[in-house]
């Protein structure tokens, strides 16, 4: 037998057992190996995928990495990328999708659930807004801004041109810690009691802001925040009326 043959008796082998029984059984190696054949389906692709495994430690790892960090791998082109990126890409469309077919949005755990997968590896910082109807169902789901390894740049007038646009009647804000730590610093509290009021102005209800950290995340409608920021819009707006 060839050394074709046999890469292509292996392969044949990998589908199989996947179309048989999914992925139980299946090595992390494994796993990486079947995403690259599908752009080099007659190529072997094991030596590269347990290059991958043993470079960034485990899958979760491998499949956040980028195309470009994937082709520092001796044997993965552009090609090779090609199905890990591919399989990324959908994984996050249908967790955004299933999100937003939910009739209403029920806890932060389920924003949690959603935003982890795409947001737990990001090197920087990443924004995302969460538009909601009257209804509390979601509308859609956008990046506000990137920032750095620290910290992310928001705008309250960028955020409620946004809310506009989708005629939210509400909103969820989001963002990643990349140190793994989600408590809040100063400027996380700062900016998030600038919105709330931003927002109460418009008569746009924030229904919370979530940091994603590793595996945990931070809420400020569970820790009561949300709610003392508008207690204490309601508060300077009384004092301001009183002073007219």
């Amino acid at each position: 037998m060839t050394a074709d043959n046999k890469s292509e008796g292996h392969r044949k082998r990998l589908r199989e057992r996947f179309l048989k029984s999914g992925l139980s059984g299946f090595h992390d190696y494994e796993i990486i190996e079947l995403l690259l054949t599908l752009g080099s389906p007659r190529r072997d692709c094991k030596p590269q995928a347990k290059e991958a495994i043993k470079r960034f430690k485990t899958l979760r790892r491998v499949m956040a990495a980028s195309s470009e960090e994937l082709q520092e791998i001796d044997g993965i082109g552009s090609h090779s990328a090609f199905g890990i990126k591919l399989v990324q890409e959908v994984a996050n469309r249908f967790l955004k999708e299933r999100l937003i077919d939910k009739p209403v949005f029920r806890s932060s755990q389920e924003i949690f659930d959603y935003l982890y997968l795409s947001m737990r590896d990001l090197k920087k910082e990443v924004f995302k807004v969460i538009y909601l109807n009257s209804q509390n169902q979601i509308i859609d789901v956008g990046d506000l801004s990137r920032g750095t390894v620290n910290t992310s740049v928001v705008f309250p007038r960028e955020v409620m041109e946004g809310a506009l646009r989708h005629n939210a009647a509400s909103l969820i804000f989001a963002h990643n810690h990349p140190s793994g730590n989600p408590q809040p610093s100063q400027d996380d509290r700062e900016v998030t009691r600038d919105l709330v009021y931003a927002a109460s102005i418009m008569q746009i209800k924030v229904l919370d802001h979530i940091i994603i950290g590793d595996n945990t995340y931070f809420s400020f409608a569970g820790e009561g925040l949300i709610e003392k920021y508008e207690e204490q819009f309601l508060t300077l707006r009384m004092k301001s009326r009183r002073q007219v």
